[in-house]
Order: structure tokens, then sequence, then C-alpha cells
């Protein structure tokens, strides 16, 4: 029986495997048609503005020409016939070459349109790939046995099942979401970077080191964003000086950092003292100010943003409010998960979360946490 059952199993993960390669695959060859389309497109448009341009300087040329044909036809008699026919050809060629760039213009706007269709529907598939791919993972993580350890804690088989998959499903969304932005952001950047770079040498012999080194203070700004997006995404990760500096420190600097990149006005204030937490607190209180601060700028749409703290021996305190557009907590926003992860977040360490908020009155939000004398 338990061979048979090995043996469902091992066919079971060979043609789950075989389907999770074909829909990457299909993923990778609509990611690879997107970024063509979206070379093609910038192509186009570039031309458009081009031949926006071109238009206007014909129907400039054609202008004259009309008035100068205007000018002949009145005064007919003090021009030769030379002179009359000239004017009049002049005219006319000009209204042809303007009708044939017209149409030129409205072809390529058709074909802009039509490219910017196609990326739409390439982007639709290439997030139902990766949606697969993760579900297919999270189906053969759970049949090659991911699960056996986690049952030696979890009596209840129903409450096993969801609890490893819900990890996984996390593991999986937090591996797609920072594959995404790092293919968005520092991937892209330097791709840009290696094609600007090949762009100062062509400035430089066609026009010279003034327009070269135009290029490449560009080129450094360029470089100088993309260093700005890798720390981001790592202090994302993890923000280092938690460990080293400690909770109030790390919030601090977080905010005011926050506070230059995205303008918003946020106040901070530390009421307790600034006492050591264990890890595992630290971290959960850093993540809960940091999601509730970018919700807010977000969503809530604030003027100011107050955070404050209070480290107690017996408790940790943090409360977030903002005089944004507040929200009807009762009307849960589909495929919103981020105040259910604060939620499990502070159960984790036991801890109680507030939330009050009403639309156009803002939002505060509380969460206490008890810190074990042991």
């Amino acid at each position: 029986m338990t061979e048979r059952l090995d043996d469902i199993l091992d066919a079971m993960m060979e043609t789950v495997g075989r389907s999770k390669e074909e829909i990457f695959d299909i993923g990778e060859h609509s990611r690879n048609e997107y970024e063509e389309l979206k070379a093609e497109l910038t192509d186009v448009q570039n031309k458009v503005i081009n031949l926006i341009e071109k238009t206007e300087r014909m129907e400039l040329h054609s202008r004259f020409a009309r008035n100068r044909l205007a000018e002949v036809s009145k005064h007919f008699a003090n021009y030769s016939d030379t002179e009359v026919k000239e004017a009049y050809e002049l005219a006319n060629d000009y209204q042809v070459q303007l009708a044939v760039l017209r149409q030129e213009e409205k072809l390529l706007r058709e074909r802009r349109d039509n490219i910017e269709r196609r990326l739409m529907k390439l982007k639709g598939t290439i997030e139902k790939a990766e949606t697969l791919v993760a579900q297919i993972n999270v189906v053969i993580h759970y049949l090659t046995g991911d699960l056996q350890n986690i049952s030696e804690m979890v009596a209840d088989a129903k409450e096993m099942q969801k609890f490893g998959l819900k990890i996984i499903e996390a593991q999986e969304e937090e591996r797609k979401r920072l594959s995404r932005e790092i293919h968005d952001g520092p991937a892209q950047m330097m791709a840009n970077v290696m094609l600007r770079s090949e762009l100062v040498e062509r400035v430089y012999a066609e026009h010279g080191i003034d327009e070269a080194m135009k290029e490449i203070r560009d080129l450094r700004k360029m470089v100088k964003s993309s260093l700005a997006e890798v720390r981001r995404i790592i202090y994302d990760l993890r923000p280092m000086a938690l460990d080293d500096l400690g909770l109030v420190p790390t919030i601090s600097k977080y905010l005011k950092n926050f506070q230059e990149h995205s303008g918003l006005n946020i106040s901070f204030r530390n009421i307790g003292r600034e006492i050591r937490l264990p890890s595992e607190m630290e971290v959960a209180i850093f993540r809960f100010i940091q999601e509730s601060v970018q919700n807010a700028y977000k969503h809530a749409e604030p003027e100011q943003v107050m955070v404050k703290i209070e480290l107690k021996p017996t408790r940790a305190l943090a409360i977030i409010k903002d005089d944004g557009k507040g929200f009807n907590p009762d009307v849960k926003k589909e495929g919103s998960f981020g105040l259910l992860g604060m939620k499990e977040r502070v159960n984790m360490l036991d801890g109680q979360l507030t939330l009050d908020s009403q639309p156009g009155k803002g939002t505060l939000i509380m969460v206490q946490i008890p810190i074990s004398s042991k």
C-alpha cells in the first residue's frame, strides 16, 4: 500500500513539475516579448514626436506658400506666368507633403496604441504565470513533505495544513516580491547604465567632450539612484541598525529618511527609556511602524503622521496616527492583507492591536506588547 502510494505521489510530482516548467516557459516567453515591445514602443513614441515636429514645420512652410499663392492670385497682373506657376506648384507640393506626414503620424499613433494594448495583455499573462508558479511551488513543497517537522508541533491535522501552507505561501510571495523589485529596479537601472555608457562614446565622437561630460553627469545620477534603490531593498529585508543601535534610533532614522524621500510631514516622539528588547520583539515593532507609515502614505493622503513609542520594563507601546482620509475597518478591501499581517505579527508576541478609523477623520493604530520578566 505504501509503495503504491509512493508511486502515485511520484507520478503526481512529475506531472506537477512538468506543468510548472511549461508555465514558467510561458511566463519567460511573455516577459521577453514584453521587453521587446517596450523597446519598440519607445522607438515608436520617439518617431511620433519627431514626426509631429516635422509636421509643424511643414505646416508653417505650407502656410507661407498659401499666403504667397494668395498674393500672386490677388495681383495676378503683376507677376509672370512662371512666377504664378511656381507659386501654385510650391503650395501644392507642401500641401501634398503635409498630407503624407499626417497620414504617417496617424499610422504611427495607431501602431503605438496597438503596442500599448499588447503590453497590457502580456503583463496580465506574466502576472498569471507568476501566480500559478507560486501556487504550484506551494503544492510541491507540501507534497514533498515540508510539513513533516511541523506535524510534531501541531496536533490537529487541519490546523497543521493551514499553518504549513501559510508559511510556504508567505515565503513564495516574499521571493516573488523581491524578484520583482530587483528586476524592475536595480536590474533595469544597470541595463540603462550600459546603454548610456555606450551613448557617451557616441556623443564624444560626434559632439565633443562638453556634450560627453553632460552625459557622464547624467550617468552618475543614474548610478547613484541605482545604489540608493539597492540599499533600500537591503534595508527593507532587515535594517542592520536594529541589531547595532536598537529600536528607538532605528525608528528615528527610518522616519527621517522616509520623510526626506516622500515629503510627508512625520513627527516622532519617544516617551520611555531607550532599552533593548528581545530581537524578535524589536523587529515586530519596527515592521509594525514601517507598515503603518507606508500604508498611511500610500492610501490615506495625510498632511501629517505622528509616531509615538513608549518602552517600559513590562510592556512596549507604539502609536501611529494620521490626519488622512480614513476608512471603515469593517469593510475588508479585497486583496489587502496588510492589517491582517500586522495582527498576526502582534498576536505571535501575545500583544494587542487597536484600530480606530472613520472616513474623513484619519486613522489611529496602537499596539501593546507585554515584556516578559524572563
